[in-house]
């Protein structure tokens, strides 16, 4: 019986209440409620408090103002243990188990250490704000887009024979009390083409219209439909073509080539109508022919390249002033 370690001698000073029990400190059981140990707590604080000392021997220990703020301490790290049920449970383990010393160091310091707000509310602002973010910085895109438009002649033109056909011009120009400036009549003029570009004008790309649905707290939300939406396709996909054989359709050709090119569907949306058709009469979609393809391409570049003066400018540079060379030049 006498080689059995003693609970207090699991005690260490840096954790909890030192080498003190929690709940000798505070004058009650280990089988206190939450209720007891609050009204020993209040009952203890008003005694030990600095603000209410007031120069007497602090419980008649002696030892005055300092004895009597070093027990407040020791009495608030005392509640400070046993108010939450998790932290009261840990210091309950280690009274019983003194000699897992490391595992109640570990217990103490991850609680003491923790973050105080929920991870969870952390992340979820942090998306929203990058959400609302992605929003507004696209509709700034397409607001750019749009005021390019508008500054081209070719749609500039296109949208205002489209207003005046529509008799949204002359609706502007009013008389009598209704007049307004030139200035205002400029600017909802300038609406007007603006809205009749918006409507006439499919914008792809990274500078098409925003959609709620694509921002990231959406698409975050709906990634387990996507992912289901996307086994079912995947097994329609080897079902129809792989098991029974069947022929592409011109969706399923195109998305076979936009595979072979490594795009993705934005970018491939934003070519024009004529180049997708050029894929599908040169039959991109079986490997051996988008290899011919693409090499055509790459001597098309290179011979584009060689052509182009500044392409040739910079050679030049490169040959005579690059780097690696050392010149004398005079003045």
């Amino acid at each position: 019986a006498a080689l059995l370690p003693r609970p207090a001698r699991g005690l260490t000073d840096r954790l909890y209440c030192g080498r003190r029990v929690c709940y000798e400190v505070l004058g009650v059981s280990r089988q206190a409620s939450k209720a007891e140990i609050a009204r020993a707590y209040r009952q203890l604080a008003r005694q030990y408090h600095p603000d209410r000392y007031r120069g007497e021997p602090a419980g008649g220990e002696g030892g005055g103002a300092q004895a009597a703020h070093e027990k407040f301490l020791l009495i608030a790290a005392a509640y400070e243990t046993l108010k939450d049920e998790e932290t009261r449970k840990d210091y309950d383990y280690m009274l019983d188990h003194p000699e897992e010393y490391y595992r109640h160091y570990y217990h103490y310091y991850s609680r003491r250490l923790a973050p105080k707000v929920d991870v969870t509310i952390v992340v979820l602002v942090m998306v929203c704000a990058i959400s609302v973010f992605q929003f507004f910085s696209w509709w700034s895109s397409y607001n750019e887009a749009i005021n390019y438009l508008a500054s081209v002649p070719k749609y500039r033109i296109q949208a205002t024979e489209i207003a005046r056909q529509q008799g949204l011009l002359n609706k502007t120009k009013e008389k009598g009390k209704n007049r307004r400036s030139k200035e205002e009549i400029r600017e909802e003029e300038e609406e007007i083409i603006k809205d009749i570009i918006k409507n006439k004008i499919d914008i792809k790309g990274g500078y098409q219209k925003p959609k709620i649905y694509d921002i990231l707290l959406f698409q975050i939300l709906l990634a387990p439909f996507y992912w289901c939406k996307y086994i079912v396709w995947y097994c329609w996909w080897i079902y129809c073509f792989t098991i029974k054989g069947q022929e592409y359709g011109v969706e399923e050709k195109l998305y076979i080539i936009r595979r072979h090119m490594k795009m993705s569907q934005s970018q491939f949306d934003s070519l024009e109508d004529h180049q997708k058709e050029t894929f599908l009469e040169r039959q991109l979609w079986i490997r051996e022919n988008y290899e011919v393809y693409k090499r055509e391409q790459e001597e098309e570049l290179k011979k584009k390249m060689a052509m182009d003066p500044r392409w040739k400018r910079y050679r030049r540079w490169m040959k005579n002033e690059g780097p690696g060379r050392l010149t004398f030049i005079d003045d």
